[in-house]
Formats: C-alpha cells, sequence, structure tokens
C-alpha cells in the first residue's frame, strides 16, 4: 500500500508529463472528433450552431466564427458539447422557443425563420441524423487511424500456432498438442496468436469450440478456459480466460531448463529433446515453475549459441495490408471490440466478472501513460480504442447520453408525437444520477485498487 501512496504523490512533474498531458491530448482530439460529428451534420441540416465547447465550465480562451458559432475551450478538460440553437442546455435535454432580445433583457418568441434554424424545429430523422452522427464518427475515425497505420506501418502478426503446452492447463487437458495450428474459435476464423488470446481472455470460463489443423489433418477440440485474477503494474485487478498455451517464436536457454522429463537438466539429457516430445521444467515468475509440453525443433543461430527453438516461425511479421483490405481488418477489430465489450458487461451482470474491473478517468490515465511510452504507434492505437468505447458508450439507450436521446426520437417516430414532458423529466432526472453514480463508482475502484 505505501509503495503505491509513495508512487503517486511523488508523480511531480513526470506524472504530469507521462500521464495527464497523453490523457488531455487523447480525450481532447476524441471529444472535439465526437463533438464535430454533431456539429457537422447540424449545419447540413440547416440547424445554428452556437457553441462548440471542448471541456465545461468557465470558458479559458476562444473564438466565434462568421456563422455565429463560438468556438472554445473550458476549465474542466473532461468531456465537450455542441448547444444548438433554441437548446435550453448543452445536452440537449431541453428547448425553447424563445430566444433574448439584442439588448438581454427580455425574451421575446421566435420567428418564424429562427424556429427553422432551431434543433427542436427540425423533423425527427434529421434531429436524430444530428445525434447519431457523434458516436458514428468516433467509429469512422477510429477506422482511418487502424487503415493508417495497416497500410504504412502494419500489423504484428504472430501465427496461431502452439509453441509449447502448460502441463495440466487446459490446453493441455483438452489435448491440444505443440505445433497445433488454430484455425477457428466457435466459427469465428482466426488469423494470429493474439486474436486467440483475446477470443480466451474474454469468454472466462465459457467452453470455447476449436479447430486445430495438426499435420495436414483438422481436429474439433472443445476447451474450458480458466478464470485468471491479475493485477498489473498500477494495482488494477482484472479477469481474464487462459488455457495454458504458449505462442509461435519461442525459444528457451538451455541454461533456464531446469529439468527434462522429470530428470534433472543435463546437457546430454537436452540433446536428447531435439526433434522429440517432452516436458521441461522452467523458472515461471518470482518464486515458481511450470512444466510445459514442447515439441523442440532444435538450436537456431539467429537466436544465438544455447538456444532451445520450439517453433519454425521466429517472432512476429509485420503485415502491411493494402487499403481495402486495412479496411476490412479495421472493422474487423471493430466489430471484435464491439462484441467483447458486450460480453463482458454482460459477465458483470451475471456476476462472473468483478465490477472491479469498471475504471475510471484514473485507469484512462494509466492506460494513456503506458501508450505513450511506448511511442506513437501504440498512442494512435489506443486512441482508436477509446474512439471506439466512446462511440460505443454514448449508443447505450441512457438519458442524457446520444442513445437515449435516440430512444426519444423513436418513440416520437412511432407515436407521431413527442414523449410527454413530465416522463422525458423524470427519465432525464434518473439517467443524470445514473451517470454520475457510475462515474463515481469507477473511479473510487481506481483509488481503492491504487492503494490496497
Amino acid at each position: 500500500m505505501l509503495e503505491y501512496i509513495q508512487t503517486y504523490a511523488n508523480w511531480g512533474w513526470d506524472g504530469l508529463t507521462d500521464f495527464v498531458i497523453p490523457l488531455l491530448l487523447v480525450l481532447s482530439v476524441l471529444v472535439f472528433v465526437h463533438e464535430w460529428g454533431h456539429y457537422i451534420v447540424a449545419r447540413m441540416c440547416g440547424v445554428r450552431v452556437e457553441k462548440f465547447s471542448i471541456g465545461f465550465g468557465k470558458e479559458i480562451f476562444g473564438y466565434t466564427d462568421k456563422a455565429g458559432t463560438r468556438w472554445k475551450f473550458s476549465l474542466i478538460p473532461l468531456g465537450g458539447y455542441v448547444q444548438m440553437f433554441g437548446d435550453t442546455d448543452p445536452a440537449s435535454a431541453q428547448s425553447q422557443d424563445q430566444v433574448v432580445d439584442e439588448d438581454g433583457t427580455k425574451k421575446r418568441p421566435m420567428t418564424a425563420a429562427e424556429k427553422k434554424i432551431a434543433f427542436f424545429g427540425k423533423p425527427v430523422w434529421q434531429r436524430a441524423a444530428i445525434v447519431a452522427a457523434g458516436p458514428a464518427i468516433n467509429f469512422l475515425f477510429a477506422i482511418i487511424l487502424m487503415v493508417g497505420i495497416y497500410t504504412t506501418v502494419g500489423k504484428p502478426v504472430t501465427p496461431p500456432v502452439a509453441a509449447a503446452i502448460i502441463v495440466d492447463g487446459a490446453a493441455d487437458k483438452a489435448g491440444l498438442r505443440p505445433h497445433d495450428r488454430i484455425i477457428s474459435i466457435d466459427g469465428t476464423h482466426v488469423q494470429s496468436f493474439s486474436d486467440i488470446q483475446r477470443q480466451v481472455a474474454v469468454s472466462l470460463d465459457r467452453p470455447l469450440d476449436l479447430i486445430v489443423l495438426r499435420g495436414d489433418k483438422e481436429v474439433e477440440i472443445t476447451i474450458t478456459p480458466r478464470i485468471h485474477e491479475m493485477e498489473d503494474r498500477f494495482g488494477f485487478s482484472h479477469s481474464r480466460g487462459m488455457i495454458g498455451l504458449i505462442g509461435a517464436g519461442m525459444a528457451i536457454s538451455y541454461d533456464t531448463i531446469q529439468s527434462v522429463n522429470g530428470k534433472p537438466a543435463t546437457e546430454k539429457n537436452i540433446n536428447r529433446i531435439m526433434d522429440k516430445n517432452a516436458v521441461i521444467t522452467l523458472p515461471w515468475g518470482k518464486d515458481e515453475t511450470r512444466d510445459i509440453r514442447i515439441n523442440a525443433l532444435g538450436s537456431n543461430n539467429e537466436y544465438g549459441d544455447g538456444m532451445l527453438v520450439l517453433t519454425e516461425t521466429i517472432g512476429k511479421d509485420m503485415v502491411i495490408f493494402s487499403p481495402l483490405d486495412a479496411g476490412a481488418e479495421a472493422v474487423k477489430e471493430t466489430w471484435f471490440m464491439v462484441s467483447g465489450t458486450f460480453e463482458a458487461l454482460g459477465q458483470i451482470f451475471r456476476g462472473t466478472r468483478s465490477t472491479d474491473e469498471l475504471g475510471g478517468i484514473i485507469r484512462i490515465g494509466a492506460i494513456a501513460g503506458d501508450a505513450a511510452a511506448a511511442g506513437w504507434i501504440a498512442l494512435i492505437s489506443f486512441t482508436a480504442m477509446l474512439s471506439i468505447n466512446l462511440g460505443l458508450i454514448n449508443l447505450f439507450p441512457i438519458p442524457l447520453l446520444d442513445g437515449g436521446h435516440l430512444v426519444f426520437y423513436a418513440y416520437e417516430a412511432v407515436f407521431r408525437k413527442p414523449m410527454p414532458d413530465k416522463v422525458m423529466d423524470y427519465a432525464l432526472r434518473f439517467g443524470m444520477v445514473f451517470l454520475i453514480g457510475l462515474m463515481a463508482f469507477a473511479n473510487l475502484n481506481d483509488i481503492i485498487q491504487m492503494i490496497m
């Protein structure tokens, strides 16, 4: 506990540059993108936009453009809003058909011309389009970022091949063998080892149906992952499914092998396992060891002398995609994140995943800092991931969020009349209380896990 308190108390300038600045940079970009989606569609629909703010509260600086929109940065940089003509608040929760006179002393009814440029004066389909544009542009922005990375730098891909199997792990119990190549999981094609890791992690302990290529034959295997509780370097806890599979590109130093097939490791024993199945014992973590099942290929000069190579594939391949293929890959990645999020939320509601994994702004800042430390590519990838999450969260049917507004407009479209004011008022109050409570819970989670 003291270690974490001292770590965060002594952040100082390093904490500001390593965590706070990357977080504010990423959030500002994503808030601008989200609100620009609302703004540009509103302008296309002929709505006058009065304010475009990055942040909440008192204005720090800004300017007013020729269309009368005030573009500004505000004091609290954790969000933003677009306020349209006729709205009484930035969330477009309420509207009025009155405006303040030029001298600011009294209100007057809107003219017919003014009603035509007010948000509430537009048909329901246009209002729905304006609201949906924010989350939609977040998804599109994430796809554009990923396409940019995949077509220039490339995507790191490790083949979905088992280099080794942890003895008595879920994969070992299910009958997976070294050098097996996983083709699909639950009918979803597997392209890389990271695809296996992500699908297994989010499944927790749900059985998975695998198609495996063993030699030239396809084998069907069902694996039930085991839930593993892990803690990152910030003290935040995570639950994930694991099957005890070690990926391709592994090489093991002879010096680290403690035993071979239950006998003490000697040069003679190690030489005997070349091109053969064997179980070797290796150090694993601080004071632990693991028995792993291998089918060694021998040594390889690329790794250096005294190294035991487990698979033909060495390291990760950076795959450069064509623009079309990169787009398909980015859409696939986006869908995987969205479906994975829904599955994780379902597990939380069912009680199979802990609510401790709900994190707030502190956890996001920690991840942003790690991404920034890893370089611009990692930071851009994190921005894409967060953009997807921002778009998805805003589509949840919670009053005050974009998804809640879309529910109101769906009611209006079906019943040909707006939702009753009293019902809407209660819904908006519930939404505000729910969101404040959720944010408080998530951020309290972060604080507790940092100091416990």
